[in-house]
């Protein structure tokens, strides 16, 4: 069964199957140097780009802001969520620590 995703209104939702699931409201943890040279940088989502799945997981790009030290950019690969079963199960913006989905 085929899970239909994309992103909606100018990039504030991320919708599967007709459904908005994750919003950019929210604060993700990403650790290490990963979106800025905080040790632990808290970035608020202002934007999402592109959603796709690599494997079982849902990632994101988009555009952030880290609240702790004010960086401002992109974010390529944030896991989001995933399908299990045919259904998409969506992680805690703080599951995002040390998640993000490799490069290589």
């Amino acid at each position: 069964m085929a899970i239909v995703l994309w992103t909606l209104d100018d990039g504030a939702w991320i919708s599967v199957d007709d459904s908005r699931e994750v919003g950019v409201s929210d604060v993700w943890t990403v650790s290490s140097g990963q979106f800025c040279g905080c040790e632990t940088a808290h970035v608020l989502l202002e934007e999402f780009s592109g959603v796709g799945v690599p494997d079982s997981r849902v990632v994101a790009s988009g555009v952030g802001m880290c609240i702790d030290c004010g960086t401002r950019g992109d974010l390529e690969k944030l896991p989001v969520g995933r399908i299990v079963d045919g259904e998409f199960e969506p992680y805690a913006p703080v599951a995002a620590l040390s998640a993000f989905v490799s490069t290589a």
